[in-house]
């Protein structure tokens, strides 16, 4: 695994983590929703929601690039 795709693993779980803590305590504190159905509902939203990192070799070497639903098109980070 090179630099940049442990860069881009390290941001994708960030940012899922993030996400899926933010929305398990909104979800709990807002929803009629108990037990399983609190972490599963926030799991599903912040894999929809979160950003996608990925680390691609180009012929101008290794560029990290993230994907993201609120950001139209792909943004190359590095």
């Amino acid at each position: 695994m090179s630099k940049l795709q442990l860069r881009a693993f390290l941001y994708q779980l960030a940012a899922f983590a993030v996400l899926f803590l933010i929305f398990r305590y909104l979800i709990a504190a807002y929803t009629g929703l108990t037990g399983i159905w609190i972490p599963m509902t926030a799991f599903v939203i912040g894999t929809i929601i979160g950003p996608k990192f990925q680390a691609v070799r180009t012929k101008d070497g290794e560029k990290l690039f993230m994907k993201w639903l609120f950001i139209k098109g792909i943004k190359e980070i590095q």
